[in-house]
């Protein structure tokens, strides 16, 4: 991780954790918003205007939190807006890093090799870890926003005319609702998977298992009903929570993180939810399976000679293109 700016030792999973022993996820440190006119967002400072061109999105395919702003990105139409640079799936020493594994990139925008050199550019002082999603302002040369949940809803609804009307991730209408099962999802679900593999107790571990397990339960049976969606009648927000999740689930999770109850292979609905995902246009691009499979099985304090799996045999995955296709790349 990075303290006052230097780089101080190698990366490790687990920076701070619990009386318990549970992992705690760092706190995202940049928080400014793009807004259509430049006017401040709901954190932060203003200044930064909805443009096209004027932004770059810097993600990891193995991570689920980047993941969902890929999405968001595509279902608005921006990815002639916004360009995007993958790193490598392989977790390093040093961290996220740039190069020419297939569907990966250089970093052609900033010349950098390492995400925390884009952290120390935009505040030479920075102390903490160098997390995926970065949103980038080419402009001022900084980082806009770190923090997933808000690059979603600026993708959603911050860049005004320039997005496509086609989905509105997250309706005003049914934003209470969002916001409750966003809250149970993350804690249980979504960041329960990382509390249950990056756990130093077994207690920590066994408190996270059984949270993941009956919010998969809970959400299996809330799709029961024959709705296609978990909010409305729509694609909103929280199915892109759910989805990044479950795809990562069987192929990772299940194994490399001792969440294995049960497959999401084994629960018919959330099956379905997960294939009705792949099925919107745009979505299939974001999953690279291979570099989901890489990067996770790359923590070296759960999988100390990084063997990767073969399998296992998913039936989604015949829903993904043949060949990764490109996201846009570029400065």
């Amino acid at each position: 991780m990075l303290v006052d700016g230097k780089w101080i030792e190698n990366w490790q999973p687990v920076q701070a954790k619990d009386s318990k022993g549970g992992f705690v996820r760092q706190t995202s440190s940049f928080r400014n918003w793009i807004t259509p006119d430049g006017s401040p967002g709901p954190t932060g400072e203003g200044g930064f205007t909805a443009t096209e061109g004027r932004y770059h999105l810097y993600v990891a395919l193995i991570c689920p939190w980047a993941s969902r702003t890929l999405i968001a990105r595509s279902l608005k139409g921006l990815e002639n807006i916004v360009s995007v640079s993958v790193v490598e799936p392989a977790l390093t020493d040093q961290g996220w890093r740039f190069g020419d594994y297939p569907g990966a990139d250089f970093d052609t925008l900033n010349g950098v090799t390492w995400m925390h050199e884009l952290y120390t550019r935009a505040d030479p002082h920075y102390t903490g870890r160098a997390t995926v999603p970065v949103l980038w302002d080419k402009e001022k040369r900084t980082i806009v926003n770190n923090e997933s949940a808000d690059i979603v809803r600026m993708f959603n609804s911050g860049f005004g005319t320039l997005a496509s009307p086609d989905y509105d991730l997250y309706p005003e209408a049914l934003r209470s609702k969002i916001d409750a099962l966003n809250d149970v999802l993350y804690a249980r679900l979504n960041n329960g998977v990382y509390r249950a593999g990056f756990a130093t107790t077994q207690l920590a571990y066994e408190e996270a298992y059984k949270g993941i397990f009956n919010m998969l339960d809970e959400v299996e049976e809330r799709l029961s009903g024959g709705t296609p969606w978990l909010v409305g009648n729509q694609l909103t927000e929280s199915d892109i929570r759910l989805f990044v999740t479950l795809v990562r689930f069987d192929a990772a999770y299940h194994g490399l993180f001792k969440c294995n109850r049960r497959r999401i292979a084994d629960y018919p609905n959330l099956s379905r939810h997960l294939e009705r995902m792949l099925d919107v246009r745009g979505v299939p691009e974001t999953v690279n399976l291979d570099h989901i499979k890489r990067g996770y099985y790359s923590i070296k304090a759960l999988n100390p000679n990084g063997i990767v799996p073969l399998g296992p045999d998913l039936a989604w995955a015949a829903h993904l293109p043949p060949t990764p296709r490109p996201l846009g790349a570029g400065a």
